[in-house]
């Protein structure tokens, strides 16, 4: 077992899920987080992939889940779904079928022509895809796998993502952590240097822990945590109650060993699970 297990594991009960997530393993290679279900989908799977990397673990059977994304990534698939794959297949080693794979994103995601996958599902956060999300999924995918977009490509989607600036961040009505980060991460990836945005440090509770979705609010949830360490990182700043924010995780997971969103209530699922332990894992460098 690798030292990142060992060192989360000081501060959540990393065996607990681990039998969280192999127990929801299906015999076609994907994953269901309601583990009665045989219902195998490309979120919960991507998940699974990214914490069983995160915590340096060798993936089980990956050619059955290479397969299992591999089927997934068809012209009726949401663009969100497809980039996930795309991405899962490049951790578990075939970046090869994900470039094979990779030319369906653009039958529903074509900056040239001015196509951000409006109005498709697939959502990891907000039941549709926002366009915005769609841009950050497949700048993300195709960044993990070895592609480029071209100059037009990238002079697009920049002009398209500065739409939703808005203040000191980035939103539609409001800034949000979730489009604030994804922003940032897609100018970033593309090549351009964004001002610093205060925007995730005016959204951290101390001394409780945590992070919000807009600044000066209550009560935090795991979802901007997990973005709003993810962009403090990306603009070398530093959170300032790092245990703050550790408790706060360790509060979030449940008797099965999964991670629920809040406190106060909450199912456990492999996208919390995963959040989670990505914010444990940022945090620890500062402990």
């Amino acid at each position: 077992m690798g030292s990142k297990l060992y060192e989360i594991g000081r501060y959540v009960d990393v065996d607990a899920v681990l039998r969280y997530v192999k127990d929801r393993r299906h015999e076609d290679g994907g994953y269901c987080f309601v583990s009665v279900l045989d219902d195998t989908n490309v979120n919960d799977t991507y998940y699974a992939i990214k914490i069983y990397d995160l915590l340096g673990i060798e993936f089980p059977e990956p050619e059955k889940t290479i397969e299992f994304l591999g089927n997934a990534i068809q012209p009726q698939t949401a663009v969100v779904a497809i980039a996930m794959a795309l991405e899962g297949l490049a951790l578990l080693g075939a970046k090869n079928v994900a470039r094979e794979k990779s030319d369906i994103v653009f039958t529903k995601y074509n900056p040239a022509e001015g196509r951000f996958a409006v109005g498709l599902g697939g959502s990891e956060e907000f039941g549709a895809a926002t366009p915005l999300e769609a841009t950050y999924w497949v700048t993300k995918a195709f960044n993990t796998i070895g592609l480029r977009f071209n100059p037009d490509e990238r002079e697009a989607i920049r002009s398209f993502v500065m739409k939703f600036r808005n203040e000191n961040g980035y939103g539609v009505k409001q800034p949000t952590t979730t489009m604030t980060y994804q922003a940032l991460f897609t100018l970033h990836t593309l090549g351009y240097m964004p001002p610093k945005s205060p925007h995730f440090r005016n959204c951290e509770l101390c001394p409780m822990g945590g992070f919000t979705e807009v600044p000066y609010s209550l009560p935090p949830y795991l979802e901007p945590t997990f973005y709003a360490t993810r962009g403090l990182e990306l603009q070398n700043e530093t959170p300032t109650c790092q245990m703050g924010h550790v408790w706060f995780i360790r509060g979030l997971q449940n008797p099965n060993g999964g991670f629920r969103r809040s406190l106060e209530l909450g199912i456990s699922n492999f996208q919390n699970t995963y959040r989670a332990l990505a914010v444990v894992d940022s945090m620890m460098r500062y402990l």
